[in-house]
């Protein structure tokens, strides 16, 4: 019913879904870029019901209001404080080991707004859960989005996000003045 109703609206919009995850792949991580706007989340989120994959995603605590949140929690949001450090790579692969498939959705821009560099912590959760990442998009120029490659760290953040780099170079998000991909400074 989701996958026809996603397809639907999708097509209605003039969006186009492409790719999908390799068989096989239980469990990884899918990074959701470029997010520039809140439309993102709608679009990609359609896009997943139409994949058929069951995914979680982490949201910052704050959405997590008691009308909205429940509507979070059963769409697959996870409640993140970004206001401390909190151990959440830690908590977050450890998930993994809980389940037999589990696939969590993860914006490295952390919101909308222009950041200086992407958040690395979906890189160190794949490596920590040794499970792949898959490369999720929305490209607004075509009006596709879906998955593109999987890749499996390998430990070295700076040659694997050169390859992710790559990848998000050609994707063109909603807002192109919000979307950075320089991991200058990226300590």
């Amino acid at each position: 019913m989701l996958k026809a109703l996603s397809k639907f609206v999708l097509r209605l919009f003039g969006w186009r879904v492409i790719g999908g995850l390799p068989a096989g792949i239980k469990k990884c991580i899918v990074i959701e870029a470029p997010h520039t706007s809140n439309w993102d989340f709608v679009v990609g989120r359609l896009a997943f019901w139409y994949f058929g994959i069951k995914v979680k995603f982490l949201i910052k605590k704050e959405m997590f209001k008691p009308l909205l949140g429940p509507i979070l929690i059963a769409m697959g949001g996870i409640s993140v404080d970004r206001s401390k450090s909190s151990g959440l790579v830690d908590q977050i692969a450890a998930l993994f080991e809980k389940y037999n498939s589990l696939y969590i959705v993860i914006t490295p821009e952390g919101t909308r707004k222009l950041v200086p560099r992407w958040k690395r912590g979906f890189y160190f959760i794949a490596a920590r859960a040794k499970v792949p990442i898959a490369l999720g998009y929305l490209d607004y120029k075509y009006k596709e989005g879906g998955i593109g490659k999987v890749i499996y760290p390998t430990g070295d953040f700076i040659k694997d996000f050169a390859g992710i780099e790559d990848f998000y170079r050609e994707k063109h998000p909603k807002y192109p003045e919000k979307f950075n991909l320089s991991q200058k400074n990226p300590a």
